[in-house]
C-alpha cells in the first residue's frame, strides 16, 4: 500500500504523492491545450477498439495510471475551448473554476449535512441569497445548487405538483397520487427542453400530461395560443398543474414573454416555473438584462452555471420564490437533519435537495465572481450575445449561406444553400447540411451543430467562448463553405 500512496491524507508521504499526481496531470493538460486540432478524429469503432480495461492485479501506481489516462482519455477528448467547437451549450471553463475543482475534490465535502460541510454550507446559502437578489426575489435562502437543468426542472415540477395537490387538501408525499390523473396538464412551448416530458414521466403523470403551446417565428411561446390552450383545458375539465416558460431555448436561445405568462398564470393560481438554464446568465448582463423582465414574478427558476457562466460541469441551481413550499418535500433523518439540529439553528441542506450526497459546486461560482468581479463577468457573458448578432449580419451577406433565424442569445442558425441545392428539393437540402456537420466532425476540424428550426434542417453556432472573435467565425464559415463544395464535388 505504501508504494501506491492511495489515500489523500496529512502524512508527508501522501502529501508528496498528491503533489506529484497533480503536477503530472496539470502538465499533461497544459500540453493538450496546445494541440492545434479540435479533435483527433477517431470514430466510435476506433475508440471501442483502442480503449481496453486491463486491470493489473498488483496495480500500476499513480504515475502509470495517469499516463494511461492521458493517452486513452485526454488525447482523444474534444477541445471545448477550440474556436471551432461551437455545436452545443458546452462551454470552455474559467481558469479559476479549474482551481476550485482542486479544492472541491481534495476536501471532498458532502453538502447534505452541516457536520460534513460546515463552511461550504454557509457559502452555498449566501450564494443562493445573492442569486435571489439578482432575480428580484424577496430576501431569503430558498434554493439549492443542483447537477444542472434537468434536476432543477424536476424540482420545480415536483413542487408545483405537490403544491397543486396540497391546495386540494392532499399530500402527495404522504399518500401518493390520487384522482383522475389523465385530467392534469402542464403547459410549455413546443421548443421547451425535453426534460419537461422526461420529468413528468418520472413524476407519475406521463408524457400525456404535457401540452405543447405554439411558438412565434422566433421560437417564443405564443400568448394567444397559451390562452387558447388554457380555454381548451377548461372546456375539457382539465386542471393546469404548471406552466413552464423558457428563458433560452436550446437552439434559438428564445426567451418566452415571462411577465405576460406570469401575470396570466397569477389570475388562475397556476405555478410558473422558468427554465433559465441558459438565459439566466443575463442576470449579470449590462446590455441584455431586460430580456429577463418578469422573472421575479415566477414561482421557481432553473439556472445553469456550466453554460454561459463558464463553470466546469456540473454546476446549476434551483431557486424557489416561497420558502414555505419546501415543506412539501421535507424529510427528517435523525443522522442528517434532526429536529434537535434544526432547533439549534444548524443548517442541513439535505432538506432542500433531491440529492443526499452532493458536491460543493457552489464554490466554483463564488470563486468566479470573486476573481472576475461582476463587471468583467458581464462583459464575457454579453460578448457571446453581441458576437451572435455580428455573425448573423455576416452570414446574411454571404451568397451561399442563409440565415434561418435572427439570434436572440448566443446562437446562430443558418444553412448552406445554393440554387442547385434548392432545385433538388427540401429533403436533399436537409441531408446536405447534415452531411456538412458530419464531415466537419469526422475530420476533427470543427464541431458545428445540426438541428431543426420549424422543420428546416440547419447548422448551429453556439458562441459561448468569450475568446472567440468574428474573425475566428469567418474562418469557420469559410471551412463550412469549402466542405460543402467538396461534398458537392
Amino acid at each position: 500500500m505504501s508504494r501506491l500512496n492511495p489515500i489523500l491524507a496529512g502524512s508527508a508521504q501522501s502529501t508528496e504523492a498528491y503533489r506529484q499526481a497533480i503536477a503530472q496531470s496539470s502538465e499533461a493538460v497544459a500540453q493538450w491545450l496546445q494541440q492545434p486540432e479540435m479533435y483527433q478524429g477517431k470514430t466510435v469503432a476506433e475508440l471501442r477498439e483502442r480503449i481496453t480495461l486491463d486491470f493489473n492485479p498488483q496495480g500500476l501506481g499513480n504515475q502509470a495510471a495517469i499516463e494511461r489516462a492521458v493517452e486513452y482519455f485526454l488525447k482523444d477528448s474534444l477541445a471545448v475551448h477550440h474556436p471551432q467547437c461551437v455545436a452545443h451549450l458546452h462551454c470552455p471553463s474559467l481558469v479559476v473554476s479549474q482551481a476550485a475543482e482542486v479544492l472541491i475534490n481534495a476536501t471532498n465535502q458532502s453538502m447534505d449535512s452541516w457536520d460534513q460541510s460546515p463552511s461550504a454550507t454557509i457559502i452555498e446559502m449566501k450564494l443562493i441569497e445573492w442569486l435571489r437578489t439578482q432575480v428580484g426575489y424577496q430576501p431569503g435562502d430558498a434554493g439549492v445548487f443542483t447537477s444542472g437543468g434537468t434536476q432543477s426542472n424536476l424540482m420545480g415540477l415536483m413542487l408545483a405538483r405537490d403544491a397543486f395537490f396540497a391546495r386540494q387538501g392532499h399530500s402527495v408525499q404522504q399518500d401518493g397520487l390520487v384522482g383522475n390523473l389523465k385530467k392534469i396538464r402542464v403547459l410549455c412551448s413546443e421548443h421547451a427542453h425535453f426534460s419537461v416530458q422526461k420529468n413528468m414521466a418520472l413524476l407519475g403523470l406521463g408524457y400525456q400530461s404535457v401540452t405543447l403551446v405554439k411558438t412565434d417565428r422566433f421560437s417564443r411561446m405564443d400568448l394567444n395560443d397559451l390562452q387558447e390552450k388554457l380555454a381548451q383545458a377548461d372546456a375539457n375539465g382539465e386542471q393546469i398543474l404548471a406552466i413552464v416558460a423558457t428563458a433560452g431555448t436550446t437552439d434559438a436561445g428564445a426567451i418566452d414573454p415571462l411577465r405576460a405568462i406570469a401575470e396570466l398564470a397569477a389570475e388562475r393560481q397556476i405555478w410558473v416555473h422558468v427554465d433559465a438554464a441558459w438565459g439566466g446568465a443575463l442576470l449579470l448582463s449590462e446590455k441584455y438584462r431586460d430580456y429577463l423582465d418578469g422573472l421575479e414574478l415566477v414561482d421557481s427558476i432553473t439556472l445553469d452555471f456550466h453554460k454561459q457562466f463558464f463553470q466546469t460541469i456540473s454546476c446549476g441551481a434551483f431557486l424557489l420564490k416561497e420558502a414555505r413550499h419546501y415543506e412539501l418535500m421535507r424529510y427528517q433523518a435523525a443522522y442528517l437533519n434532526s429536529e434537535f439540529d434544526e432547533a439549534q439553528g444548524v443548517p442541513n441542506l439535505v432538506s432542500k435537495s433531491l440529492q443526499t450526497t452532493r458536491r460543493f459546486d457552489a464554490l466554483k461560482l463564488w470563486m468566479g465572481l470573486e476573481a472576475l468581479g461582476q463587471k468583467q463577468y458581464a462583459e464575457i457573458i454579453d460578448h457571446g450575445v453581441t458576437l451572435a448578432q455580428e455573425v448573423a449580419q455576416y452570414v446574411s451577406e454571404q451568397p451561399a449561406l442563409e440565415l434561418v433565424m435572427q439570434p436572440q442569445l448566443a446562437s446562430v442558425l443558418f444553412r448552406y444553400r445554393t440554387q442547385q441545392l434548392s432545385d433538388a428539393g427540401d429533403t436533399a437540402l436537409a441531408l446536405f447540411n447534415q452531411k456538412i456537420g458530419d464531415v466537419l466532425l469526422e475530420s476533427g476540424r470543427a464541431n458545428v451543430g445540426v438541428t431543426e428550426a420549424d422543420g428546416v434542417t440547419c447548422l448551429k453556432l453556439t458562441l459561448l467562448n468569450p475568446t472567440v472573435t468574428l474573425e475566428d467565425i469567418k474562418v469557420l464559415l469559410a471551412l463550412v463553405e469549402k466542405t460543402a463544395e467538396q461534398i458537392a464535388a
